[in-house]
């Protein structure tokens, strides 16, 4: 049988009516892009509907492949008693914010930091049960209400696992153009990874004077959605069962919202 696959990028809020449109024109598989719907809900309907038509739903998680993750988490596999903090930034000017909270209004967990999430779920053993500590970084956090939208311009936190695996995650809406991956044993930083790193740097720095309206992250990211692309590609074609190595399937995906939607209420409880 023929394989088509969909690629959906368009608003969170679009993804639900759109993925039955595209099975409804036979596609065979879809590439959607991050978080997938707005709520658990919804992503659940959406996986249940593919799955009856039988069809693979892949996730535009960039970062599950990303080489600064890659490098950190092979130091901290082979380092006893290390945990790793995920730094994210991005380069939004303070008197932006407003449209930013605005056109991501599911907020900065389901949207910016939902990366770092994906990745605590994929391969830190994080989800919604088992959770077992949440302590919110409160001299890094900030909670703004901007034009009737309340949501985290930056947010810090560290979420110990039933199974004892301690991670960190801090997202900066307007903390700049990088993000990095930091190993720490006893609070001692041990390795560190970033991106850019300088051959990046300086790829990006010529596109963004090329195209000095867009923002930074699209360039910081497009290989990396050129990897995911291509092993989804290579994996259809290939007619290989499951998911590519890397990649987040839409059972990850609800996973991780459902974390996301546990962390957004006790975050805030807890910098109120």
């Amino acid at each position: 049988t023929e394989k088509k696959l969909a690629l959906i990028s368009g608003r969170t809020a679009d993804n639900p009516r759109l993925l039955q449109e595209v099975i409804a024109k036979g596609c065979t598989h879809i590439f959607l892009e991050k978080p997938g719907a707005p709520t658990v809900g919804e992503l659940e309907e959406m996986a249940a509907f593919a799955a009856a038509k039988n069809v693979a739903v892949f996730m535009g998680y960039n970062k599950n492949v990303t080489k600064y993750v890659t490098l950190a988490r092979e130091f901290e596999a082979q380092t006893p008693g290390a945990s790793t903090t995920f730094i994210h930034n991005n380069a939004y000017k303070e008197e932006e914010l407003p449209e930013c909270f605005e056109r991501n209004s599911e907020g900065m967990l389901k949207n910016m930091a939902v990366h770092e999430l994906a990745l605590l779920v994929t391969y830190y053993g994080v989800a919604a049960d088992t959770i077992q500590d949440i302590k919110a970084d409160k001299e890094f956090s900030r909670v703004l209400t901007l034009n009737g939208y309340t949501d985290f311009a930056s947010v810090g936190f560290t979420i110990t696992t039933t199974a004892g695996k301690t991670v960190t995650v801090k997202a900066n809406r307007t903390g700049g153009s990088f993000s990095e991956a930091v190993v720490h044993v006893d609070g001692v930083e041990k390795f560190k990874s970033m991106t850019p790193d300088e051959e990046l740097e300086k790829i990006v720095a010529v596109k963004q004077a090329e195209n000095p309206d867009y923002m930074p992250y699209f360039f910081l990211q497009h290989d990396d959605y050129i990897t995911l692309k291509e092993r989804c590609c290579k994996h259809i074609v290939e007619g290989k069962p499951g998911a590519p190595e890397g990649i987040a399937t839409i059972d990850i995906a609800i996973e991780t919202l459902k974390v996301a939607e546990m962390l957004t209420p006790k975050l805030q409880e807890q910098l109120a």
